[in-house]
This record gives C-alpha cells, structure tokens and sequence, in this order.
C-alpha cells in the first residue's frame, strides 16, 4: 500500500490525496507536524533532503517528494494524464506555472495568514504577493474563456494541480469574485467523481 507523509492542511499534500481517491487507490496517511519541525528530523530527511511534505512511499519503499512529480508518477497511463504528446506537454506547462507563478503567492499568502495566524506580522510580505497573485489568477481566468478543463478540455492533473490552492484562495486573503470563469471551473471540479475536500 502507499503511504502518504504529509500535513493535512497544506494544498500540495491535498493533490496527492485527491488523485489517489479518485484513482480508487487504497494508500495510509502519516501525519508530519510541520510546525514542531518533524519534516527536519533526520528519519524523515532519509525520506526527503530537502525535508518537506509531501512524500510518496511506494509499494517497493521508494520515496517521491515534490507534489506536482507524485501527480505525474501516479497519472500516467491513466484518464488523467493525456495521450496526445502536445497535451502531455501542455499538462507540465500548468504544473510548472501552479509551482513558479501560483503557489509562492497563493499558497504562501494563506500559510501566513490562516495557518500561522500571523497576517500583521507579515503585512509587508504580503502585500508584496498580492500583484502576482492576482496576476496568475488573470491568467488563469483568460485561458478559461474558452473551455472547462485546463488541457483538452477534460479533467488533468493539471487541474488537480491549480484547484488545490486557488479554491482556499479567499483564505490567503485574494477575493474570487472578480473571476467568474475560475469560479465556475471549481464547482466542476468539485462535481468530480470520488471529489474530497481539502478537510478529508
């Protein structure tokens, strides 16, 4: 069985979660308190040097780190990676994008403010993440324009990739209303087969 090293809040452990349940693959959760510094012990360093959640540990004891390389390793051959090679293409373009434009001003906005609590600690950091933030959601909005899903026009781990974080959006202070075309795009995805929330 899988087993999945990881904090329940964090958005990138919750990709890893979502695929699996919607692939119908049994896999064992084990938690890392992140914020008593569990992912810097040196049991888990063996796992992952770079000391971060999520890891992947395979049936054959291997371990994956990087969420966005698990997405990749446990969709292909599968309805959620594409067959078509300019697609398969287009997916890693999105995967890049949600790690290098998204989440350093998505996902970092909401650790300060929700999970660390500490938003007037951080006031200047993150009024310094707003622009780019709003920036990658305007992208995101224009390329959905046209269709439902992010790659073919059906769901991808591409979507899974970008869903994690922007659907919290609101709790990193950015406010969705201004984006109808993302709006909708996340109630699609919640009407998934096998969806879970964030919380499961």
């Amino acid at each position: 069985m899988f087993k999945l090293y990881q904090s329940q809040p964090s958005g990138n452990c919750y990709k890893i979660r979502l695929l699996l349940t919607q692939l119908e693959i049994p896999f064992e959760k084990i938690e890392i308190d992140i914020f008593k510094k569990e992912s810097r012990t040196s049991a888990f360093l063996d796992k992952n040097l770079n000391g971060r959640v999520p890891v992947l540990e395979t049936e054959n004891r291997q371990f994956l780190p990087e969420s966005n390389a698990v997405l990749y390793y446990l969709s292909e051959g599968t309805n959620f990676f594409p067959e078509d090679r300019f697609e398969r293409a287009q997916v890693m373009q999105w995967l890049f994008f949600e790690q290098y434009s998204h989440e350093p001003y998505i996902a970092t906005s909401r650790y300060w403010i929700s999970l660390l609590g500490k938003p007037e600690e951080y006031r200047q950091q993150l009024e310094q993440k707003r622009e780019p933030g709003y920036a990658a959601l305007g992208v995101m909005e224009k390329h959905l324009g046209d269709r439902d899903f992010f790659v073919g026009n059906h769901y991808s781990i591409a979507d899974i990739a970008l869903f994690a974080y922007t659907h919290v959006a609101d709790e990193g202070g950015f406010d969705l209303s201004g984006f109808p075309q993302i709006l909708a795009w996340i109630e699609r995805i919640k009407a998934q087969p096998k969806y879970i929330s964030i919380k499961e």
